[in-house]
């Protein structure tokens, strides 16, 4: 039995390769990003392929849905392979079934084989996707956590701001065998970096090894589990939720109102990508210095303010729209930026509570949840936000996810006060 003033008087040595400037926290900082890459480098190509194949507009989006399928089916399991042994062996698999699988590509751009490709790399994105996020946690103490996330963070945030436009680019200037063999090799590179986590930590991060002294006195504790903690997660995952759904509206919906203008649409991509990251770091590190998530209401706020801007600017889009004009074009970039700095926090807050509100023998419980309400939001959203603006046009539709996310704002005010 541990004693509690022991342990607050002679907190055990931690090992010099965990911690957040541990070597381990700094391998799968690497392989996230690396992984990361060949995902984000594939995710506008695929269905370009596709289309080249002559597989059509339905083909490329069955790309796109049979990917995300398999990824959350995958998602729903990692619970239970976490919990098996499987923080030793799922990230680096993961990586390897993603990277993998990549150069087959070139054989055919028939749709059938295409579907079994986008399937299978969406089994390693779901493994990798969990076990990443848990790992974060399971590798640094306590007082680390919000900088851990918001590290981990970057590591995600980052390939998306350099290669989700740089791979159509590359496809279309270098060939696709180029772009296919780059996205094999970023996640072979991150499953040989991931495997060298365990060469450093051994058994220690799957028994959350970084653990400080307190920790270790907590995870004696009885810890929620079944129907109560999901509850537990369930306000947190809600936080997190309504602007995922509503991410869909800037990455998937607002270059093409805007495709005449295209240096609208990269300022406004950019921003959004580079302020997203911004809003991880700054949230996990002022959560860390104050015990709370600072940024979780100034997040939300940001994010309804955003999602504003952006209705404004679309506003009347459609058949002989002469363009947003210059308000128009600031205020677009304006309200992707809000809103991809007001997200980042959020991503980065509700996570973080979610895992101190799960303890550590959850951690990959919590990372799943998360990461299935992420995924499964974004493709929500993608769906309700087209059948909206096909009915109502881009600036109600817009306007309409604005509201829905200001109706969400009490619940992350609270969340923000009360984390126990």
């Amino acid at each position: 039995m541990v004693n509690s003033s022991d342990v607050r008087m002679n907190p055990p040595a931690r090992p010099s390769h965990l911690g957040l400037h541990g070597w381990a926290f700094r391998l799968l900082v690497l392989a996230t990003a690396l992984t990361f890459a060949g995902f984000v480098l594939l995710l506008p190509v695929v269905p370009l392929w596709a289309t080249r194949g002559g597989a059509g507009e339905l083909g490329a989006g069955a790309a796109t849905s049979v990917f995300m399928l398999t990824t959350v089916l995958t998602q729903l399991a990692m619970p239970w392979l976490l919990d098996r042994g499987g923080y030793r062996w799922t990230f680096p698999v993961g990586a390897l079934l993603m990277g993998v699988p990549a150069p087959l590509l070139l054989a055919t751009a028939d749709l059938a084989p295409l579907l079994a490709v986008s399937a299978v790399r969406g089994v390693g994105f779901g493994m990798a996707t969990v076990s990443g996020s848990a790992l974060a946690a399971r590798l640094v103490p306590s007082e680390q956590l919000g900088r851990a996330a918001g590290y981990y963070g970057l590591a995600v945030g980052l390939p998306n701001v350099f290669f989700l436009s740089t791979g159509v680019w590359a496809a279309l200037n270098l060939g696709f065998a180029t772009v296919f063999w780059a996205a094999a090799l970023g996640p072979l590179a991150g499953a040989a970096a991931a495997a060298g986590i365990w060469l450093l930590a051994g058994d220690g991060a799957g028994r959350r090894g970084a653990a400080s002294g307190q920790d270790a006195a907590a995870e004696t504790g009885e810890a929620p589990g079944g129907p109560r903690l999901y509850r537990r997660l369930g306000v947190p995952l809600l936080a997190m939720l309504m602007p995922a759904i509503a991410s869909s509206a800037i990455v998937t919906f607002l270059s093409i109102p805007l495709s005449e203008a295209s240096t609208v649409v990269f300022a406004a991509l950019l921003a959004f990508g580079v302020l997203s990251v911004c809003g991880r770091w700054a949230a996990g590190t002022l959560s860390d210095r104050h015990r709370r998530p600072v940024l979780l209401a100034y997040g939300s706020v940001a994010a309804v303010a955003g999602m504003a801007f952006s209705a404004a600017a679309l506003w009347g889009a459609g058949d002989g729209w002469s363009g947003p004009g210059a308000w128009g074009a600031a205020a677009a970039v304006a309200g992707a930026g809000l809103f991809g700095a007001g997200f980042g926090a959020v991503q980065n807050d509700t996570i973080v509570i979610m895992f101190r509100r799960a303890g550590a023998r959850a951690y990959g419980t919590a990372s799943a949840v998360w990461n299935i309400g992420y995924d499964a939001g974004t493709g929500l959203g993608s769906f309700a936000l087209g059948v909206a603006i096909q009915a109502a046009g881009y600036g109600p539709a817009f306007a309409a996810m604005g509201a829905v996310l200001a109706a969400c704002l009490p619940a992350a005010f609270a969340l923000a006060r009360r984390l126990d």
